[in-house]
């Protein structure tokens, strides 16, 4: 039997001004890939991980910080800003109303003023994490 591994939502772009990663990596994968930045890989060595597991998801990470966590303050220092997809309710031509997904960028307060309920209630799913390059440079 071949085994076969979930790679969507498991990537890391860069353009000009931001760091995009991919939600579905592990912070154990993040620290073995070469392909991420160092000082991404630094933060993520000396402060992400002594307050989660090796195991969690970036997405897991994000969705339960908790807003009065040093954590949240090394996310606004890097302008950090999330990809999320949530369920809304649209009105048709018709006037029916009709619940979608849809896909919004946040900062990172605005995440973690959400609680877990809330996140759940809502049908949130992160799905990208965004770092300014000129704030991860600066840290």
């Amino acid at each position: 039997m071949q085994k076969t591994t979930y790679e969507d939502y498991k990537y890391c772009m860069q353009d000009v001004g931001n760091l995009y990663l991919g939600t579905k990596y592990t912070l154990g994968e993040i620290l073995a890939k070469e392909d991420i930045t160092f000082k991404f890989r630094l933060i993520t060595e000396r402060y992400l991980l002594p307050e989660s597991d090796r195991e969690d998801t970036l997405e897991t990470h994000l969705y339960y910080l908790d807003e009065k966590s040093f954590l949240v303050q090394i996310y606004k220092q890097l302008k950090a800003k999330v990809k999320i997809n949530i369920i809304e309710e649209k009105k048709t031509i018709t006037g029916k109303r009709k619940k979608e997904y849809t896909t919004k960028v946040l900062p990172i307060e605005k995440l973690v003023q959400m609680t877990p309920a809330q996140k759940e209630e809502k049908g949130v799913v992160i799905t990208e994490l965004c770092l300014s390059k000129l704030a991860l440079m600066a840290f």
